[in-house]
């Protein structure tokens, strides 16, 4: 009885659980994301700037996520690419001067921390605590000055203020009254270079010492307050204004309580709030591939253009053809001809040859057309990676129970014959798609297994075409070709449709290099065919063929450069 319960229930669910109902479902699925999220742009704006600068999150502790966006974490020889012939100021206080010193280290990560007035090339700490006449005087000196103005400026100060005049509401007012005054120079600056102004971190009360008593997250709310506002209403349209950032902010509230003096922020979030400021200022510049915040959508140059004209005319011939095929057959015909007409197959008005490359490659322009918006354009919004078990091994279980209910027969019984090699391929690549989507990379023991599953497939994979090569003994052109473009064709369209070099996709490349490889080691003298006239001599030929191919992997693979020191900095 559980053996038939078992068959019914199977029979049931792929009855229903289809490729065809799987695919109208991720059909919809997709156009449904596609909606909501052109109307989430569409009613909440599409800077992803503003996104990066004003709201995030902590994925785990050390991960922080920018909301819809990806934040790019720059290396040492990155932020001095970007910011080689820039000049950065940062005034403030105390806790400004710890973001320079964090701004700083990711440029110089030896840098070390000391002194009021700081200058590091083109970039420089200035001690200005409060916002008041000192500050604005120092602004309009930049402006005047016009060569030694700054390309960017990051400021912040309000501690200082409450501190030394107890919290008052009249320090309040007289801090809203100089912001006014400092916003018009803030927007002149502006106008040729980056401002940023840091919103006010909170504190941990209970650490502070008591001369900072009165520095509460009360009184923090209320200057914030007064800042936004200040600085919103001080935009023109035009220009590019003051960028709050608040997102250090929302940081410091997860972290603030692992603060030594209750003030000043640990050294992780000081980190979040560098990156923040060096993914805002360098992305446009440089366009990192695993940064898509302040990364406007690149223009498609002529190839893309091409290709999407392609893909379109392919779509208008398809439609064309279809259209003229159901019109031929549905028009009224002499009843002396119908007999004939009804034994005609419905298709017969539009032979199926002409409209099945038009089918075909209308289908790879939708397909091309959805990873498009999913890789290169900014309609869905992007997160980080992040491992944790569940991710990984949840769609695992899944698949792995989802597969009992799809078993066959195979009809071979030798061993590594030809179904049971694409199926252990199969879930190799299940398991390897899941281990990319999840981030399992940072799970040491999850990776080293996967590397595993890399070398199979790519054993597998040889061992199909020597396998081929040595039971068919097809050393033509044909089959050449075949192999080549079943491999290559989908990459050189994602290189064309996506602007990517070809090694970008690299296991491609990899196995096209080896099946060449293959190829030629089969190809040359003696090959399968001369078996049966000098078996001896044959075998013996054949055993110095495959010999003399391992001394040359081996030599090629002894030959190359080391590239350690290259790669040392980014250890």
């Amino acid at each position: 009885m559980a053996i038939l319960a078992y068959s019914l229930g199977k029979r049931e669910i792929n009855q229903h659980f289809t490729i065809k109902n799987a695919k109208l479902i991720s059909f919809v699925l997709v156009v449904l994301l596609l909606v909501f999220h052109g109307a989430l742009r569409h009613y909440d704006g599409g800077d992803s700037c503003e996104w990066l600068l004003s709201t995030g999150r902590y994925l785990g502790e050390n991960v922080w996520q920018p909301y819809g966006c990806m934040m790019h974490k720059y290396k040492s020889t990155e932020a001095k690419t970007c910011l080689a012939e820039k000049r950065v100021a940062f005034v403030g206080d105390s806790r400004i001067r710890q973001l320079f010193y964090s701004f700083v280290k990711v440029i110089e990560p030896d840098r070390r921390e000391d002194g009021n007035k700081v200058e590091m090339f083109l970039k420089d700490f200035l001690w200005y605590p409060e916002a008041n006449n000192s500050m604005k005087e120092r602004l309009v000196s930049w402006i005047q000055e016009g060569s030694a103005k700054p390309d960017v400026v990051i400021l912040g100060a309000a501690t200082w203020s409450i501190k030394l005049h107890g919290g008052s509401s009249e320090t309040l007012q007289q801090y809203k009254v100089n912001l006014t005054a400092i916003a018009v120079h803030l927007e002149r600056l502006a106008e040729d270079g980056e401002v940023y102004w840091i919103l006010q971190d909170p504190v941990n009360e209970e650490a502070l010492s008591e001369n900072r008593k009165m520095i509460t997250n009360q009184q923090l709310e209320l200057y914030n307050e007064v800042a936004v506002g200040v600085l919103n209403g001080s935009k023109h349209v035009g220009r590019s204004g003051v960028k709050l950032v608040a997102a250090s902010r929302q940081a410091a509230l997860e972290t603030i309580t692992q603060s030594e003096d209750g003030l000043h922020l640990p050294e992780s979030t000081r980190k979040v709030g560098a990156m923040l400021l060096m993914n805002s200022a360098c992305n446009k510049l440089l366009r990192p591939i695993d940064g898509s915040c302040c990364q406007t959508l690149p223009p498609l140059n002529l190839l893309q253009k091409l290709t999407a004209c392609f893909f379109l005319g392919s779509a208008v011939v398809f439609a064309v053809l279809h259209f003229l095929g159901n019109n031929r057959h549905r028009r009224p015909v002499p009843t002396d001809v119908e007999s004939l007409e009804e034994k005609k197959p419905a298709s017969a008005a539009v032979p199926l040859g002409q409209k099945a490359p038009f089918q075909a490659l209308c289908r790879m322009g939708i397909i091309m057309g959805y990873f498009y918006l999913c890789d290169r354009a900014d309609v869905f919004m992007k997160e980080h990676k992040f491992y944790t078990h569940s991710a990984f091994f949840i769609p695992l279980i899944y698949i792995f129970v989802l597969g009992i209910f799809y078993s066959e027969n195979s009809k071979e019984t030798k061993l590594l014959n030809r179904e049971q090699t694409d199926e252990w391929k199969g879930w190799m690549q299940l398991v390897i798609l899941i281990y990319h989507i999840s981030g399992a990379s940072a799970f040491i023991p999850v990776y080293m297994h996967v590397r595993v599953l890399v070398a199979a497939y790519l054993f597998q994979t040889g061992y199909g075409h020597f396998s081929f090569f040595w039971l068919k003994g097809d050393f033509g052109l044909n089959r050449v070709c075949q192999v080549l473009f079943r491999l290559n064709f989908l990459v050189l369209v994602l290189c064309v449709v996506m602007d990517r070099p070809y090694q970008f996709y690299y296991f491609v490349p990899l196995v096209t290099f080896w099946f060449v490889i293959i190829y030629g080691t089969m190809a040359v003298w003696p090959q399968i065919l001369q078996k049966k006239t000098n078996s001896r001599m044959w075998h013996l030929a054949v055993l110095a063929k495959l010999l003399g191919l391992l001394v040359f992997i081996c030599l090629f693979s002894f030959s190359q450069v080391d590239n350690s020191n290259f790669w040392k900095e980014d250890v």
